[in-house]
């Protein structure tokens, strides 16, 4: 070991880890144990039972109304009994103020489900008395969210408290000064109401989160991780490189159920990160390559670290279209990933594991069939399910589960012919590469939530919560069941202890899954005040105006510093509480100022690219707590290893300003055809980068080489910027003829305008661009009618009166003040004009890189040509 290199933790010294972060490092035996067990198994069967069919039957309608507070109430208690609140704390009891904390905290969480009538009475407004219980609330709200999560939420939380009531101070200054206001005000916003702990964040987290991070949990027990590790291991081990590859590719598959980066640092960490280092890799590369695919994992669909939700709720899409639009961007972040590695094992020379014959077109292939197989398996389900449904619409229901269950059997007889999966021990002298072609059987039925879950999302388009419903409560049966069968079908014996054996995994998983949700619980409602705090006192247009200062108005430069603040603010947060944070103070930042500079996004677009840099902090020092803990499992530097996998994640940098200038990346109004080819020119723009940033495509890169593949990937992700510049997309139309030219376009068309006028807080001039489509209409007149448009020519100037409220147009418009001296008015107009596709710019990009593989062809070292991938 290195002098530079720190000692690696023990297995039990890695696993404490992750119980300090995400479940709690405190885990007392006896009477107390199981009692801190049991609340966090009636949390999880709370939590199963809200989001079920049946609820409505089950459940009181008083705990439905407020699953919220009840929801907050399970994890400030569970806060306290579970992690220690300072760090020489007990860790095998627990001290009387963690009983009276987590028994405040409760109490104090379920405040307004106990005084309903009483706040219902006071018109939902905060009297002196609720006033003082909810400033309570608050404090042991931050003291069990520092506990889980840290010291950087609660300080920022306390921060934006402060500033609510002391931000009308003198000491101020002028330019983010507000009115204030009073405790009672205050308490109302921030605990009494919707508006704050209670709001949107903690309502996704009950509603849906639970459900997906208790279905990863289960999966996990059932023995899913391993076998995807196994799998991944089994397919790309005896590629050059091939334990980094597998830990991409073990990660991606980690990532779609896990909403820890850190746990999934750790999980398939422990197994790769040893392995990298024997083929080549120092401590912190090994490191970094996890930490890059780990973090990958919070932006890859369908869980997305839980912003996926969210962001139905912020964007106001569908869940479908929020996983639609994230897809395409994390999938080709992850093959360039992959790519990397490639590149660090080919320039290293990299020797191989196992003596497995190596045959790269097939293995490729092979993934490739797997992923598209399965994904024709979700799709094509629908098919046989609607047969059915059409032939028996009484019973579909109990023929479907039976056919389920007959799968299942025959997939469990299938594994059952094969041992079961132990996990490998990357320290051993003689490493045995997993046989995919044997081993695949194992766990096919691991697949069947997935795809019931899949199903009903996407095929029956059933709500998030449901459908997540669905597939756990497959998996009670999947945890009940495998042992028994298996003995069953092996001839074993010892059915009832296998049983027993089913019954303590379910309940072990369910008891992980809620102490899971412990700080996604806590993060949902201390970021909650922070939303709060922007409705209530408009900071979010402060960020605006100091973002604007810093740019001087420059749209590129604007995007850097929002990345940057992004970055900021997510230091040393879980991913949830990370984006609440980051979209609620800078997706309006980006959407104004880009509106001002004449750059219309889609509201989806924004988010992501704010939620990207947010969990990038996962990754940069000084905090980047995913690189700690790889660090922590490689014996390697934390700063050196945060750093390289800042280097590997500059594709995950580069991708978010790709998509905010280009949208075909995040699949917005494409048809499938444009679909396929956008995947796979993103794909080839992607792997260029890459080899660019890493100065290696088929040699060592020439300078020119590097510039030219730079120039190349901007090319393939922004066509339209060089289409542009050979046929401008707009022509100029005078103010005076905006009515004539709605008149004579084609419904669907698109025209630019550009508001100016007096913004109504500052009263100073501004300028907005404004997207307007063309509605159905028999003339001009009735279009802009439709539009919301009331435009009066005054002295040769276009002067525009207060749209309708609640109009698209008066959203748009609602920041301009329309009653004063200066007049809002249409200060220019432009019409979509014709211009040749901009696809045609692909072609001279790809000639380009085709030269420049031929010329690095000639010169490669021979010594390289022809060996393994």
């Amino acid at each position: 070991m290195s002098q530079s290199e720190s000692r690696a933790l023990s297995e039990q010294e890695l696993q404490d880890l992750v119980a300090a972060s995400d479940s709690g490092a405190r885990s007392p035996t006896g009477a107390v144990g199981l009692f801190i067990a049991a609340v966090a198994l009636i949390w999880s069967i709370f939590q199963v039972l809200l989001a079920s069919p049946v609820a409505p039957y089950i459940l009181p309608a008083d705990a439905i109304n407020n699953s919220r507070q009840i929801h907050l109430a399970f994890a400030m208690f569970l806060a306290a009994m579970a992690y220690p609140l300072f760090k020489h704390s007990p860790r095998s009891y627990i001290p009387w103020y963690d009983w009276a904390l987590g028994l405040a905290g409760a109490f104090l969480a379920l405040y307004g489900y106990f005084f309903y009538d009483k706040i219902v009475q006071n018109g939902g407004l905060a009297d002196t008395q609720d006033a003082y219980f909810a400033l309570a609330g608050l404090i042991i709200l931050f003291i069990a969210s520092y506990r889980v999560l840290g010291p950087v939420m609660v300080i920022l939380a306390v921060v934006f408290l402060a500033y609510v009531f002391f931000g009308a101070s003198d000491y101020v200054p002028d330019q983010i000064r507000w009115a204030g206001a009073s405790l009672r005000k205050a308490m109302s916003h921030m605990w009494i109401t919707s508006e704050g702990v209670f709001g949107i964040a903690l309502g996704v987290s009950t509603k849906f989160v639970f459900l997906f991070v208790l279905f990863g949990a289960l999966l996990d027990k059932a023995g899913a991780g391993n076998y995807f590790i196994k799998m991944a291991f089994g397919a790309l081990g005896h590629l050059r490189g091939g334990p980094a590859k597998a830990a991409v590719v073990g990660s991606a598959a980690t990532g779609l159920i896990s909403g820890s980066s850190i746990a999934n640092v750790v999980t398939t960490g422990t197994f790769t990160i040893p392995l990298m280092k024997r083929v080549g890799f120092s401590a912190e590369k090994a490191g970094s390559v996890e930490v890059a695919s780990s973090v990958n994992g919070q932006i890859m669909p369908p869980v997305m670290g839980a912003a996926a939700f969210l962001m139905v709720e912020y964007v106001g899409i569908s869940y479908v279209e929020v996983i639609t639009h994230a897809f395409l961007p994390a999938v080709i972040s992850y093959i360039a990933l992959v790519y990397i590695v490639h590149l660090e094992a080919v320039k290293n020379r990299m020797p191989t594991i196992g003596n497995k014959v190596v045959n790269l077109f097939n293995t490729v292939l092979g993934m490739f069939g797997f992923f598209a197989g399965f994904a024709l398996l979700c799709y094509a389900t629908q098919y046989p399910v609607g047969w059915i449904v059409s032939l028996f619409p009484e019973g579909a229901g109990w023929i479907l589960s039976a056919l389920l269950g007959v799968i299942y059997l025959g997939l469990v007889y299938l594994a059952a012919q094969g041992p079961d999966l132990e996990p490998d021990d990357p320290n051993a002298e003689v490493v045995e590469l997993p046989d995919v072609a044997v081993i695949y059987k194992t766990g096919l039925y691991y697949l069947l939530p997935i795809v019931v879950l899949v199903y009903f999302l996407m095929i029956e388009r059933k709500s998030p919560g449901l459908s997540a419903f669905w597939a756990t409560f497959l998996l009670f049966f999947i945890l009940l069941t495998q042992k028994p069968l298996k003995a069953l079908f092996r001839g074993e014996g010892n059915f009832g202890a296998r049983l027993k054996d089913g019954v303590l995994d379910l309940v072990g998983g369910m008891i992980d899954g809620a102490r899971n949700m412990i700080g996604i619980g806590l993060a949902t409602a201390t970021a909650g005040i922070i939303v709060g705090t922007v409705s209530l006192t408009g900071i979010g247009q402060v960020m605006a105006d100091f973002v604007e200062f810093l740019s001087g108005g420059n749209l590129i430069l604007m995007l850097i510093f929002v990345a940057i603040l992004s970055l900021i603010l997510g230091m040393g947060l879980p991913t949830t509480a990370n984006y609440i944070v980051v979209s609620s103070l800078m997706v309006g930042v980006v959407v104004e100022l880009g509106a001002q500079n004449g750059l219309i996004v889609p509201l989806i677009a924004v988010h992501l690219f704010v939620f990207y840099f947010g969990i990038m902090a996962d990754v940069t020092p000084p905090v980047g707590l995913a690189s700690f803990a790889a660090a922590a499992v490689s014996g390697g530097d934390a700063i050196r290893t945060g750093f390289t996998a800042f280097f590997y994640s500059l594709r995950t940098v580069a991708l978010p300003f790709v998509f905010i200038f280009n949208t075909d990346l995040l699949l917005i109004d494409v048809t499938w055809t444009q679909g396929i080819i956008v995947f796979i020119v993103a794909t080839i723009g992607i792997l260029v980068f890459t080899a660019a940033t890493m100065n290696w495509f088929l040699t060592k890169n020439r300078i020119w080489e590097t510039v030219a593949m730079l120039l190349i990937a901007f090319a393939l992700f922004r066509p339209g910027f060089f289409m542009n510049q050979i046929q401008p997309p707009f022509e100029n139309v005078e103010p005076a003829a905006f009515a004539q030219a709605v008149g004579e376009a084609q419904p669907g068309n698109q025209l630019r305008l550009v508001i100016s006028g007096p913004d109504f807080d500052t009263l100073e001039v501004k300028e907005v661009t404004v997207p307007v489509t063309v509605p159905e209409g028999a003339d001009a007149q009735a279009r802009l009618d439709t539009l919301g448009f009331i435009i009066y020519d005054e002295d040769g100037v276009q002067r525009l009166d207060e749209p309708m409220f609640g109009t698209e147009l008066g959203d748009a418009l609602s920041s301009f003040d329309f009653y004063g001296d200066e007049p809002v008015q249409i200060a220019s107009v432009q019409a979509t004009a014709d211009q040749l596709p901009k696809e045609l710019i692909f072609i001279p990009a790809l000639l380009l890189l085709g030269l420049i593989a031929f010329l690095q062809h000639r010169r490669a070292e021979p010594d390289l040509q022809g060996e393994p991938a």
